[in-house]
């Protein structure tokens, strides 16, 4: 979402604000969809799904036109440095569910029976 080096001022402002109006329709739309889905109450089993793919999707609309990070090469870094934000997240919340479910089945009534 990088502004061409050879425009105007005035020309650069519309095509930024033209940016920011796009993303904040796509974020606004992405985020309707899922509260009209659970308001009027349609089926849950594809809802979590739907719901989940838009999050996935508002995610990369946020990066792209807010946070202007997209795959050209002035902005590999910045898109590196998401992912590996992304992949250290991703490890902290991995972990974190790996030790609550095994104090979990270390805390099962019966344990001590069973000779564990």
């Amino acid at each position: 979402m990088s502004t061409p080096g050879n425009l105007s001022n005035e020309e650069a402002y519309k095509h930024d604000l033209k940016g920011y109006v796009t993303g904040l329709i796509a974020a606004a739309v992405l985020t309707i969809i899922p509260f009209v889905w659970v308001g009027f109450g349609l089926p849950t089993g594809a809802g979590l799904w739907i719901i989940a793919i838009l999050g996935i999707i508002q995610v990369i609309v946020h990066v792209r036109y807010f946070l202007h990070v997209d795959l050209s090469p002035e902005h590999r870094d910045e898109l590196h440095l998401l992912a590996f934000s992304a992949l250290l997240l991703f490890i902290m919340a991995a972990g974190t569910i790996w030790v609550l479910l095994n104090m979990n089945y270390r805390m099962m009534p019966g344990m001590e029976m069973m000779g564990m």
